[in-house]
């Protein structure tokens, strides 16, 4: 059976060169990065390169960067010290963030009597930047603004810059959800004044399980996790040298081939648009799909026009051909739950449609969009 992976935005497949290094470091430097010793000097060495260069790329210095699990540990982070240490007493986001973001402030609302603003969206997903703007100025509590840059689900672009700027502008802190974004997009946080940004490795052709959080220097945090002084003392624990040497493997390739691989997985999009558009004339595409500027190159969203009763089996159809896909982000497809995003941005009718992401990347081909295409016709 031919298999096509489209769910790049999920995870990605990791790249033989990072396989290789980490390979090496588990073999080789296998110290404790804590030890004094030359073996734990050495492991020591691989971490704080890794820092450097992810800094250097970022233009952020490298104390500003702390290794986490991924992304959720790092907004997790951000968010819950910025209450506890960063004196905020009301955060503003949206209703369509991410649920390591959504969960979080609920829970600090609970925990804190945290006030939580939620900004009105614009009919295509994107926030109004004019309510956000409203809220800030509403009064002179600490505020911190949390959005993300790309959305999971439907590929809006943020306005990183008008928003920054909104919050300098305010007194406000701001946080971004960058997990979307980090490897696909330069970032310079020297021009950018954005306090907060996160990123896991395997949403760039890096392993599971490593990422880190940027934080501005003079934050001021305390740890979340206690125990030993890794990290700048912000995270305890042993860290996982080999995990770490190989999310910057990943991070170097991705921004020294950038241009290349943006160029090419755009093209696979605009191809998958117009071919879909061709043999499926009345598909819809869900949020700013359509917009090279303010639609990352690496997904889209579609609605496509069957009934709902034919609809339940779509994606099982879709899995028996071989075709990975998502009804809406992976950490929510299990659940049986509909999309929390599409739910805000659809109206009724549409919404029971089935509305399904496919997400591409450099080992993806238009053959392989042929073939998906192909079924989809059938099927619908």
């Amino acid at each position: 059976m031919k298999t096509v992976y489209f769910d790049s935005a999920a995870t990605t497949q990791v790249r033989d060169e990072v396989i290789k290094d980490m390979q090496d470091v588990l073999a080789v430097h296998y110290g404790n990065p804590s030890s004094t010793h030359a073996f734990g000097r050495a492991s020591k060495s691989i971490i704080e390169t890794a820092r450097k260069t992810i800094a250097k790329q970022l233009h952020a210095l490298p104390q500003e960067i702390i290794f986490t699990s991924g992304g959720t540990e790092a907004d997790n982070m951000i968010l819950r010290c910025a209450v506890r240490d960063g004196n905020v007493t009301t955060i503003i986001t949206s209703p369509i963030e991410h649920h390591a973001v959504l969960h979080t402030v609920e829970e600090l609302r609970n925990e804190y009597n945290v006030t939580v603003e939620y900004v009105k969206l614009q009919h295509c997903g994107t926030p109004d930047y004019e309510d956000l703007e409203r809220l800030l100025a509403a009064n002179d509590e600490r505020k911190l603004v949390s959005l993300m840059h790309i959305n999971n689900e439907i590929g809006n672009i943020l306005d990183i810059d008008k928003v920054a700027n909104l919050c300098k502008t305010n007194n406000a802190l701001f946080h971004s959800d960058t997990v979307q974004s980090i490897g696909h997009y330069e970032w310079n946080v020297e021009e950018i004044p954005i306090d907060f940004m996160t990123a896991a490795a395997h949403k760039f052709h890096g392993p599971k399980g490593i990422g880190f959080a940027y934080i501005r220097k003079n934050s001021n945090f305390k740890p979340l996790i206690f125990g030993g002084s890794q990290e700048r003392g912000y995270r305890a624990g042993t860290e996982p040298v080999h995990a770490i040497k190989g999310l910057e493997t990943a991070f170097k390739l991705a921004y020294e081939n950038l241009e290349e691989e943006r160029a090419y997985v755009q093209d696979l999009k605009d191809y998958f648009k117009a071919i879909l558009k061709k043999e499926i004339p009345e598909v819809k595409y869900n949020g700013n799909c359509e917009d090279q500027v303010k639609s990352t190159y690496t997904l889209i969203n579609v609605c496509l026009p069957m009934s709902p009763e034919k609809a339940l089996t779509l994606q099982f159809q879709l899995d028996l051909k071989g075709i990975a896909c998502s009804k809406g982000s992976a950490c929510q497809s299990g659940s049986g739950k509909g999309s929390h995003v599409l739910a805000q941005i659809l109206d009724e009718e549409d919404m029971l449609k089935p509305s399904i992401r496919f997400s591409f990347c450099k080992y993806n081909t238009k053959e392989e969009i042929d073939y998906a295409v192909g079924v989809l016709k059938e099927f619908v």
